[in-house]
Formats: structure tokens, sequence, C-alpha cells
């Protein structure tokens, strides 16, 4: 549910700043594939005995359910209230904001259901798709389990994620015991203060898709011919999500946190060097030139602005 949340219930960041990007003819593609998942598994009665056990049930929740909801999201950017819609359809994940403050704005997303960021341990590994994702968070993350909470009227267990190291944020999480789903998200810098809180306040009628999802799906981790020579421990390149174009962007995540890194020549007005807010994220730009040609280098993530910078600076183009 992370990866939906941060990926589509908030506004897409980078497209907010209008990037082109413009793609460097990939040189060759590697296919992964995904096992299908077992909705029925989410419905266990068997209560999780661990926080990694509740992050990789939350996981697996946020692709299993349908549901409609309202939320509120608080950042830099100010209050916004939302409704939420989440189905499955023959495989297909159809997600939809609505934006209830100022214009009406409604968003839609289309995904393969099942669909995870790529932690999956070596092949002939006995752990599935989302423990491997629960695992690779907590080799950075320390988590802890509170197992009282309560959000929009439902019982919840909380789980808080200190990161280990000073080069990512704090988060806390919120997640339904009756569902699995995620009802809460909280992120907060080094000194505690909340960058930004994502919260359901009405979930309305989960109901459990009846079947696997996610059976044979193959991704692609398309190469391009620019590389990162730094980012920071456990951040993994996620492969391109089936069905989209290929472009001259990259994704990394640490299973919390996402960074996104585009790059394209200069070829369009330039957005200007340096570091900027843009409400919970921060972007990194920076220019460079291989021989004659000029390049635009963005990042946009959710990550301290220094480190953000230092990764952008670290994008090294082949000449």
């Amino acid at each position: 549910m992370a990866t939906a949340r941060k990926s589509f219930w908030g506004v897409p960041l980078a497209l907010a700043w209008g990037l082109v990007v413009v793609s460097l003819a990939p040189s060759s593609v590697n296919a992964d594939a995904q096992p299908a998942i077992a909705c029925s598994a989410v419905a266990d009665d068997s209560v999780p005995d661990s926080a990694q056990a509740w992050l990789a049930r939350s996981m697996v929740a946020g692709h299993c359910y349908d549901f409609q909801a309202r939320a509120v999201t608080i950042d830099a950017l100010g209050v916004r209230t939302l409704a939420l819609s989440h189905r499955i359809r023959e495989g297909v994940r159809q997600q939809v904001v609505q934006h209830l403050d100022g214009p009406s704005v409604s968003i839609e997303r289309r995904s393969i259901a099942g669909y995870m960021a790529s932690f999956t341990p070596e092949e002939g590994g006995e752990l599935s798709a989302s423990q491997a994702w629960a695992e690779h968070v907590a080799s950075h993350y320390d988590i802890s389990l509170q197992d009282n909470a309560r959000v929009a009227g439902r019982d919840a267990v909380e789980l808080r994620f200190s990161p280990r190291d000073q080069q990512r944020y704090l988060h806390a999480w919120w997640v339904d015991k009756s569902t699995g789903l995620l009802l809460k998200h909280v992120m907060s810098d080094h000194q505690e203060r909340v960058l930004e809180t994502f919260q359901i306040t009405q979930l309305q009628s989960p109901s459990l898709y009846e079947g696997n999802v996610a059976g044979d799906v193959s991704t692609e981790r398309p190469s391009h011919s620019w590389q990162v020579d730094w980012l920071p421990e456990g951040f993994i390149a996620q492969p391109q999500e089936p069905g989209q174009a290929v472009t001259n962007q990259r994704v990394y995540s640490d299973g919390l946190a996402a960074v996104s890194l585009f790059v394209s020549p200069v070829e369009q007005p330039m957005l200007e060097e340096g570091v900027h807010r843009l409400g919970v994220s921060t972007a990194a730009i920076s220019l460079v030139s291989e021989g004659e040609q000029r390049w635009q280098l963005v990042g946009v993530g959710e990550l301290p602005p220094d480190m953000l910078q230092r990764i952008v600076q670290s994008v090294r183009i082949a000449p």
C-alpha cells in the first residue's frame, strides 16, 4: 500500500514540474517475473506476530481489497480532503482520487494488480515478494510495533520506522487490524517535525478480491547511457512497470522512500538549478555538459535535501 499511496494518492510531483523526458534508446532490457499473490491469504484468521509480518500483510492487502474512502493530507502545501476509490477488475487495479477542495480535480490510474516494488530475494529463496520487501525495509529501519491504536473508528496497529542512518526520514504507519489496509501515514524529519500526514477518515465497505493477482507478470529493466554513482544504502533500482513506455527515467527505492531521476538534453526551457521544496518532496536540479550537449538532471524524492542533491550530482553520462 505504501508504494501505491505515495505514487498516486498524492499528486505525482514529477508531473507537476511538467518534465519532458527524452528516451536515450536503451541498449538492453532484462526481464524479471513476479509470482501470483493469493488474496485469500489476507483473510487468514492468524494475527501477524511481528512488525515485519504486519508490514507484509499491509502490502498484500493494498492489492487485494476493493474500497471507497475519505481521506485528508496535511503538508507544506496545506490541508486537502480527498475521495478515494480502489477497485480490482480482471487483474487490473483501478485507483481514483478526487480532490474535494478548490477546483474539481479527478485523477485515475490503472496498473497491474499485485505488481510490487522489487525486493525479491535470489531465485530459490523461500520469501514471498511482500515478505522480501518487509525484510528489506527492516534492514534499514528499526521497526517498533504498538498493538492498541485506533484510526477512523477502526482498531489498528501502529508501526514506527526509525532510520539507522541520517540519510532518510522517519515514518509511522497505522494499519487496520481487520483488513491490513494502511489507514494513516506520518513522515517526519530527524528533529521529529512532521512533514506530511496522510489519513483515511472513513473507510467504506472494504471487500476482498476473490482469486489471485499478478500471475505471470514480467517487468523490464531498461539500460540507459547514464548511471548513478552514489545512492543511500538500501536504495534499489526498480523495474519498469508493465505497459509503460520506456523513458529516460529511473526509480530507486528503499521500500519506504523513493527517488525518481530524470535525464534529458537541454532542448526545452531549463529549470532553475539547485534544491526546491515541492510540498513534502524535494527536487534537486543540476546542469552538466558532455561534449557539445548539455543535459538537465532532475531528482524528485522524499529524502533530506542534501541526500537528494548528492544523488543527482553523482549522475554520470556516458560519452
